[in-house]
C-alpha cells in the first residue's frame, strides 16, 4: 500500500533492518505466510527442498518486522532477526 503523506525527516531517518531466516527443508510450502505477508517481503523459491517442495524465500529489505510470519508458519519455519545493534541502556 503507497501513502501520499511522508513524514518531514523521513531523509534522515535510517529504517532498521531485519533478516528473515527459513528452514528451507521444515518448509513445506503451504504459502500461508506469502499470503498474509503486509508488506509482500516473501515468495515461493524456484528450486525444491529435500521434501519436494518450493520453500519460501525472503527479501530482507521489504521486512518490517511484524512477526506475522513466524505466528502464522505452521512449521515454525521462519524466524526474524534484527540486524541492528542494541543499544545500551546507560
Amino acid at each position: 500500500m503507497k501513502y501520499w503523506r511522508k513524514t518531514l525527516d523521513q531523509d534522515h531517518l535510517k529504517s532498521p533492518r531485519y533478516q528473515v531466516n527459513v528452514l528451507r527443508d521444515r518448509c513445506k510450502g503451504c504459502r500461508f505466510c506469502i499470503e498474509f505477508c503486509p508488506t509482500h517481503a516473501l515468495r515461493e523459491s524456484a528450486e525444491f527442498n529435500r521434501k519436494g517442495y518450493h520453500p519460501v524465500e525472503a527479501d530482507n529489505e521489504k521486512c518490517v518486522n511484524c512477526g506475522l510470519c513466524q505466528m502464522i508458519c505452521p512449521d515454525f519455519a521462519i524466524s526474524v532477526l534484527s540486524l541492528e545493534k542494541e543499544k545500551a541502556h546507560g
